[in-house]
Order: structure tokens, then C-alpha cells, then sequence
């Protein structure tokens, strides 16, 4: 019996350790996913330079974390470029329902995918950022296929 109560004693004394607040990890608010955070990338199409502010994410932090990156990225039904990157990149879909002109998200677990166009979607993307003025982007990125790069700002 009495080594019963010791097995008891220090299970719940190894409860109470494991419940102490210095051994508390960071917390993530499911909100704070989609805030962009202060990082900024430079997208580079022709001559044309755009600013787009990451989203504070592992999504965006798995993407910024492969730059620079200078992609071959293909249209697909005239509103955005998208391209199969070599792996994957953590994922946090959901569906935004309206896309804005200037998202860049990440569609699956590959497919890195800069939109042109506003328009409404029922797809699922984990947000990577959002160009932050991206009134000249569709005219840069023109008609099919072309070559865009991503680098650290």
C-alpha cells in the first residue's frame, strides 16, 4: 500500500510540474494567422517591382525562408499566375472567398499562386501575403506565361 501511494504522489507531483506556467509554449491565436506581419518581399516582374507584406504564418515563413526564388509561373484562367514549387510548404487552407488582386497563396501543399485579378473562389489556399499596392501588377504580369521573382526586400 504504501508503495501505491508513493507511485500516486509522484504522478501527481509530475501533473503539477508539467502544468507549470515556464513550461507553457507559445500560443497561437487562430486570428494572428491571417494579420501580415512586418516582413516584406520584393516581387520583381520585367522592370516592374511590387511590395507584398507576408502573412504572419509557417506558410509564409517556409516561403520566405526559400528566397530568392525566380520562377517561370504560368496563367491560368486569366486572373492569376501560379507555378508547382520542388516541395512542399506547411499549410493553413481555408477559403477566403473573395481573392484580392495582389494575394499570393499557396493552393495545396506546392502550388505557389499570385493573383492578378479580384474575383470570388470556393478553393481553399494557405496565405503567404498580399501585395501592398498592386494597381499596375495584372498589366505587368500581362497575357500567359512569365517569369517572376521573389527575393527578401
Amino acid at each position: 500500500m504504501k508503495m501505491l501511494h508513493t507511485i500516486l504522489i509522484s504522478l501527481i507531483c509530475l501533473q503539477l510540474s508539467a502544468c507549470s506556467k515556464d513550461n507553457v509554449g507559445p500560443v497561437q491565436n487562430p486570428e494572428t494567422m491571417e494579420q501580415t506581419d512586418t516582413a516584406k518581399i520584393k516581387i520583381t516582374v520585367g522592370s516592374n517591382v511590387f511590395t507584398a507584406r507576408l502573412n504572419n504564418n509557417a506558410t509564409a515563413t517556409a516561403f520566405k525562408a526559400r528566397l530568392p526564388l525566380s520562377l517561370d509561373m504560368a496563367d491560368l484562367n486569366r486572373n492569376e499566375k501560379h507555378i508547382d514549387l520542388s516541395a512542399a510548404l506547411p499549410t493553413g487552407a481555408s477559403k477566403p472567398g473573395n481573392i484580392q488582386t495582389g494575394d499570393v497563396m499557396l493552393y495545396g501543399t506546392n502550388t505557389l499562386v499570385l493573383f492578378y485579378k479580384t474575383f470570388s473562389s470556393s478553393y481553399s489556399y494557405s496565405p503567404i501575403g498580399r501585395i501592398e499596392n498592386p494597381s499596375e501588377l495584372s498589366r505587368a504580369l500581362g497575357n500567359g506565361n512569365v517569369t517572376v521573382k521573389f527575393e527578401l526586400n
